[in-house]
């Protein structure tokens, strides 16, 4: 019965879903462009779909158990592509059924990996589409059910839990928590239509501003063009982008905060955003220097523009690109991989392992390092003025352990495929950090559509893993998980 009740659930999300299609289906109507009939019948096939489920097992409605939000949140996570894929497959000629879902899982879990080429000449429909759904899946497509669907008020906790990021899930900034999912979203749509008319006062075109503003504020690094940034070569336009992009790496519940309070404190005062912005700061400078002592720029302030344009793309897991950064002397990508691995904040838009499980990695050391001196000592890991619990460390050492086995099993299933060590690694750690763009062969001058069916899936894998924050999604296999 319990799977019943989420085959019902999962039937109401389609059926949201089909609402959102229409978005892009008004571009393509008011365009008159190619991929017009495509958005017209996948959204009859997605609200038919909906109906259908939602009808069925109305009957087995109830609320939702710990273990069926797990259920929930990976079946909606699997399931949603399918249908997001659906346009995307009838209105791109030659785009194979697994390219097609790669493009639609990539732009929910807010990756950016692309494997599209000619993006410029695509229908513009079609890349509103790929932008939209990153906007929806960059905050959470379950967070937005949960915030505007009375049916999942009730276990809507459950859901919440299994989707929002970071190591710490029970804060709430309201008692009720559908309350808390509508506010996450207000400050999310508020950044989002700031940011667009900031594109738009910076030169972007209507349609572009809208675009790149989805893409943006979910730090998903989708584009409408093959050259990305690179189309507008306009350091204005960057430094937009870069602003929203350090905007939308810290935690959404902090502008919640800020706006009740009516103050900057809660920004100040909390450990992470300080440790994120002065991480992507002490990198930028340090890069700058080392492009400049390496010849790759003629000045500091031009390696400055595109360091903090790139450090900032690529730390906060965006994956945009104004130029070839592939070609920089190799610890430069290299270090911005790695930030991309950990530096946005938890409850942000951001991928990767987030800033505060590395703070809690740090504080855990070095008590590890005084009790070696000091073995009776009392000295608790405390953030933001809190003592978090050993169950929270034992968690958060436990969740690196499955990462670093994640991504040296994933790395070598590729290896195994086929593909060189440095494609390989890079684009296992780009798809499970959901950053976008790796090296080698799907570095920022190129894209994914050169792996074969097999490489696709595994990495389509890594993004789900990755957005789910790998335990939510890993869980589901566990024998002990299905025991009643």
């Amino acid at each position: 019965m319990g799977t019943l009740a989420v085959v019902a659930l999962i039937g109401r999300m389609v059926l949201l879903f089909s609402v959102l299609m229409l978005v892009p289906l008004a571009f393509a109507i008011g365009r008159h462009d190619a991929a017009e009939q495509a958005f017209v019948t996948s959204t009859v096939i997605t609200f038919g779909f909906g109906v259908v489920m939602s009808l069925a097992m109305r009957r087995f409605r109830r609320e939702l158990l710990p273990r069926d939000g797990f259920v929930l949140v990976g079946l909606t996570w699997l399931v949603l592509p399918v249908f997001g894929a659906l346009p995307l497959w009838l209105a791109v000629p030659g785009l194979s059924a697994t390219d097609a879902y790669f493009e639609a899982m990539s732009a929910f879990t807010a990756t950016g990996a692309t494997a599209l080429s000619g993006l410029d000449a695509l229908p513009l429909s079609v890349n509103v589409w790929r932008c939209f759904m990153m906007f929806v899946g960059g905050l959470g497509i379950i967070v937005l059910a949960v915030a505007i669907l009375p049916m999942l008020g009730v276990g809507g906790s459950q859901l919440f839990r299994a989707e929002v990021t970071g190591p710490i899930k029970d804060q709430k900034l309201t008692p009720r928590i559908a309350d808390t999912a509508r506010a996450i979203w207000v400050a999310y749509g508020a950044l989002a239509v700031l940011c667009f008319f900031a594109y738009r006062g910076a030169g972007m075109s209507w349609e572009d501003a809208f675009m790149h503003m989805c893409t943006t504020v979910s730090l998903g690094g989708f584009s409408a063009y093959d050259a990305s940034f690179g189309h507008w070569d306009s350091p204005l336009i960057e430094g937009v982008a870069v602003v929203f992009m350090l905007l939308a790496g810290i935690n959404m519940t902090m502008y919640y905060l800020v706006w009740r309070r009516q103050s900057l404190r809660p920004l100040w005062n909390n450990v992470e955003v300080r440790a994120f912005y002065g991480v992507l700061v002490g990198s930028i400078l340090l890069i700058s220097a080392y492009l400049v002592a390496h010849d790759s720029y003629p000045s500091f302030l031009e390696a400055l523009r595109f360091t903090t344009f790139h450090v900032v793309s690529i730390a906060t897991t965006t994956g945009y690109a104004s130029t070839d950064y592939a070609q920089w002397p190799l610890f430069a990508p290299l270090l911005m991989i790695l930030l991309g691995c950990f530096a946005t904040c938890a409850g942000s838009t951001g991928g990767g392992i987030k800033m505060i499980r590395m703070l809690l990695l740090v504080a855990q050391s070095r008590r590890e390092l005084v009790r070696i001196v000091h073995p009776n000592v009392v000295n608790p890991v405390v953030i933001n003025g809190n003592i978090v619990g050993d169950r929270t460390i034992q968690s958060v050492i436990a969740f690196m352990m499955i990462y670093g086995a994640t991504l040296t099993g994933l790395t070598m299933v590729l290896i195994f495929s086929g593909l060189d060590v440095v494609t390989a690694f890079t684009a296992v750690i780009a798809c499970v950090n959901n950053i976008g763009p790796g090296l080698g062969d799907v570095g920022p001058a190129v894209n994914y559509g050169g792996l074969n069916d097999f490489q696709t899936w595994v990495l389509t894998f890594a993004m789900l893993l990755g957005r789910l924050e790998l335990l939510s999604l890993l869980v589901l296999l566990t024998p002990q998980f299905w025991r009643k």
